[in-house]
């Protein structure tokens, strides 16, 4: 179900979070407001600050996308995230389309902790379980990738990082959301994805 933290205490680094700010453009006043009201930054001279090096409750950050998706739409939600891989930490070894949707998880793991712990040892190449993930399985003899993405997020923005990981790879490639199966914005889980070239 979109929204909900799966599990209470894991943070979000200020970079992931600043993707709200980018996705927003120009509307700083509608992003400093929504951050704000949940706790995340400082308000300086009606400027929204945020501390690059902090960390930052998930469960507000989800309340700042709830309260984003009521008020203003799922469009603005999929921008932020089409924000998020210039934003957020991502693996820096990616070749290819395949890499890159990989990446995600990797990615997704790295920008949260839990117990003041990255969710993703980069030494080790192990995760922490507790906040989903986003799946990766390539559909064989065909230019597609399946990706199920299990985890507290809303829909729209989900789309928008699969779509933005897409396009850096191949420009001519689309996303589309599988309405066969389960929606997080039906109370599922999780939502399918399709990639296509």
């Amino acid at each position: 179900m979109q929204f909900k933290a799966f599990e209470s205490g894991i943070e979000v680094n200020a970079p992931t979070v600043s993707a709200i700010v980018q996705g927003l453009g120009c509307f700083t006043n509608i992003s400093r407001r929504y951050l704000n009201q949940v706790g995340i930054g400082t308000v300086v001279n009606k400027k929204l600050i945020l501390d690059m090096d902090a960390w930052y409750s998930q469960e507000a950050w989800l309340e700042a996308f709830e309260n984003i998706a009521r008020q203003i739409g799922d469009r603005v939600l999929f921008n932020i995230g089409m924000s998020i891989p210039s934003s957020a930490r991502f693996p820096s070894r990616m070749k290819d389309i395949h890499d890159g949707i990989r990446s995600i998880d990797v990615a997704y793991h790295l920008n949260h902790r839990k117990n003041g712990k990255s969710m993703f040892d980069t030494r080790t190449n192990t995760m922490i379980e507790g906040i989903g993930h986003y799946g990766y399985e390539p559909v064989e003899g065909e230019n597609e990738i399946v990706c199920v993405c299990n985890n507290p997020y809303p829909c729209a923005f989900d789309k928008g990082i699969i779509t933005a990981m897409t396009q850096r790879f191949k420009p001519e490639a689309y996303v589309i959301h599988d309405d066969s199966q389960e929606c997080r914005k039906n109370g599922f889980d999780s939502c399918t994805y399709r990639v296509l070239w």
